[in-house]
């Protein structure tokens, strides 16, 4: 009978080797010769009898978002319309530190890594949120989507730099005072570029004297809201306060007028007696006014329209608000 040798034993040359028929069947008792071609295919497993008692201690290794750029598939566009023009987009630690040290009212949010575990970054996020700019956390394929490579952060920004109030705003609290007419347009949560350069280019057509918007809840001025506009961003000056609710409450005290456009109303837009310094406001299609706004409103106006219209487009809404107003004021 044939009998497996030590390793290191040598044979004697005499030593007959036994046949194929004479060696013992192979059965599940005993263990199979380690063979590198068939363990390496084996699908269940990732190393072979070796390898694996070497690596039995240590952990599996998991992906990680920075271990590989996204592929061309997995990278989301940054705006989803794709005949919209992408938002400028500035990238890296030091950059956009830059930004928001020296031209904070150009950016419109900050977009940072989720979980990055890097404190710069959050030193980087409270700057933000001093200067009252909405941040988001995202995965980092979204990142690489706007500018690559980004150290985790990545600042959108507007065409232009926005007016803080706190320079302006004495210009529309002496205008009762000094018989001024003075007309403010505050436009909200309106995501759509082109109906948010729409209301810019009916704001400035139909007289209005500055544009407020809210820190959040509002695309920026990218190039397809500077497109439907028609130029009129570069026109009308165009305002983004710390606190937009507060900005109305102090208008509301200085005499305003605070009108709020919606249908959920009974008073009627047509004949309406405007006063001489007037704050407008629409809200987005979908939400219509926030709370916010609508609690201090003077009067919320109603557009009159058909029932099966069920509403107006934002930018429609502002126009004939907008347009009334005017009308009234028109020399008779």
């Amino acid at each position: 009978m044939w009998k497996k040798q030590p390793f290191n034993a040598g044979r004697e040359n005499n030593e007959e080797e036994p046949s194929f028929s004479e060696r013992p069947a192979f059965s599940q008792r005993r263990s199979p010769r380690y063979n590198r071609d068939r363990d390496f295919n084996r699908g269940d497993r990732d190393f072979n009898r070796g390898e694996r008692d070497f690596h039995r201690d240590r952990a599996p290794r998991r992906f990680n978002d920075e271990d590989a750029r996204p592929r061309p598939n997995q990278v989301n566009v940054a705006l989803g319309d794709a005949e919209s023009a992408p938002q400028t987009a500035v990238g890296g630690i030091r950059e956009v530190t830059e930004l928001l040290t020296n031209s904070p009212m150009k950016v419109h949010r900050v977009l940072f890594r989720h979980n990055s575990g890097n404190p710069k970054l959050y030193t980087l996020q409270k700057m933000a949120k001093k200067n009252r700019i909405h941040v988001q956390q995202v995965e980092a394929r979204i990142l690489d989507s706007y500018a690559v490579p980004n150290q985790g952060v990545v600042a959108l920004c507007n065409e232009k730099e926005l007016l803080k109030w706190d320079d302006v705003k004495s210009e529309f609290f002496t205008a009762k005072e000094k018989g001024e007419r003075k007309l403010v347009v505050v436009a909200t949560n309106i995501e759509d570029p082109r109906n948010l350069g729409a209301c810019i280019r009916s704001s400035l057509g139909l007289g209005a004297d500055i544009f407020l918007m809210p820190s959040k809840g509002m695309c920026g001025l990218t190039p397809t809201v500077t497109r439907a506009s028609t130029g009129a961003v570069d026109k009308l000056r165009i305002c983004r306060p710390d606190n937009l609710e507060a900005t109305i409450g102090e208008l509301k005290q200085a005499g305003y007028q605070v009108l709020g456009l919606d249908a959920a109303t009974e008073v009627s837009l047509v004949d309406y007696k405007f006063g001489d310094q007037i704050v407008l406001a629409v809200g987005g299609e979908d939400v219509g006014l926030p709370p916010f706004i609508a609690k201090q409103c003077t009067d919320i106006l109603r557009i009159p329209m058909n029932p099966e219209a069920q509403s107006y487009n934002a930018s429609v809404a502002l126009s004939l608000g907008l347009y009334e107003i005017a009308r009234t004021r028109m020399p008779k």
